[in-house]
This record gives structure tokens, C-alpha cells and sequence, in this order.
């Protein structure tokens, strides 16, 4: 097992797949990311569909171009009847599916799978596309496969603010 670090610096948005499906005890591990991930009050309100059927798939193509071919496509949601309401009356539930679709990314990664976060869609198509119900409320859609040969960073993957920038202590 690499260092945390390492994994997570290393990781970054693939947008070029091979034509290869990901085996079954590897999406199972993926998925089990999302299960374990913390949610708030542990109500665990992230719902994920795993789009792999030529139906499927030719469906989520049809509203976005940010699949990039992907062999298999993640569509996470929450559910707003499930989701913790804080004091204040913030929805935890789009912070629990990030931190789920974060956690499946790099899980994804440590076996050599590649992803991507897409949110460039109309969240209307989708929810009416896979007919969602109203309790659900999609947040992304996460592309996974087997990276191209081609595939590489992106020239803004390494560019971080300072530590200074981005930290403050009070």
C-alpha cells in the first residue's frame, strides 16, 4: 500500500480509456469505498447506480460529452429522506455523496483505474433521462476505466495554491 499522500497527489482526471471492462471484485472494492465513507450522523445517504448496459451508457452520452467513452459510468446521488439535517438546516447529504465519489476515485486509482468527476450536464435531463425519483438528488457522474496509453494529466493537475494561500490559522 502506497502512502496517502502519494496516491492522492499522483491520481488525476483521466479522458481517455481503453475498451476494457473492470473486473467485477475490483468495482466491488470501489463501491465498498462509498459504503465505508464517513457520513454525517453515519445516515449514509449515498446512493450509487453503476451504468454498464449499451442502453445505459448511450443514454448518459446523449447529455454529456464529459464520459469520454468510459467503459462504465457511476451516477451518485443522495437520498434527501435519508440525509442528516444539521441545526441550521444544511442538507449533509451533497457532503456525503462527495466524500463518497472522493473515496471511490482513489480507491479506483490504487487499482489502476482511472476516472473522472464530471458535472458539466443538465442535472434535469439526468434526474428525467433515468426517471429518479424525487427523493434523489444526483450530484455526479464519475466515469471509470482502464486509462489510454494516451491518457496523461493535465497541464493544471501539479498547479496548487500555497499553503499560505490556502491556510490560515486563527
Amino acid at each position: 500500500m502506497q502512502d496517502f499522500l502519494q496516491l492522492a497527489s499522483e491520481r488525476y482526471s483521466v479522458r481517455k480509456y481503453v475498451d476494457k471492462q473492470i473486473e467485477n471484485e475490483k468495482l466491488e472494492k470501489i463501491l465498498k469505498a462509498a459504503q465505508i465513507a464517513p457520513t454525517g450522523n453515519n445516515f449514509q445517504p449515498q446512493r450509487v447506480f453503476v451504468i454498464e448496459s449499451k442502453e445505459a451508457l448511450e443514454k448518459v452520452r446523449s447529455f454529456t460529452p464529459y464520459c469520454f467513452n468510459a467503459p462504465l459510468v457511476l451516477l451518485i446521488c443522495y437520498d434527501k429522506n435519508v440525509s442528516w439535517k444539521t441545526v441550521d438546516g444544511h442538507d449533509a447529504g451533497l457532503d456525503d455523496a462527495v466524500i463518497a465519489t472522493t473515496q471511490m476515485m482513489l480507491e479506483a486509482y490504487d487499482l489502476g483505474i482511472g476516472s473522472v468527476w464530471v458535472r458539466g450536464y443538465d442535472k434535469r435531463v439526468l434526474d428525467e433521462l433515468f426517471e429518479l425519483p424525487e427523493n434523489l438528488v444526483s450530484v455526479a457522474l464519475l466515469p471509470i476505466g482502464y486509462p489510454s496509453e494516451k491518457s496523461k494529466p493535465s497541464p493544471l493537475h501539479s498547479r496548487n495554491v500555497s499553503m499560505d494561500e490556502m491556510v490560515k490559522y486563527i
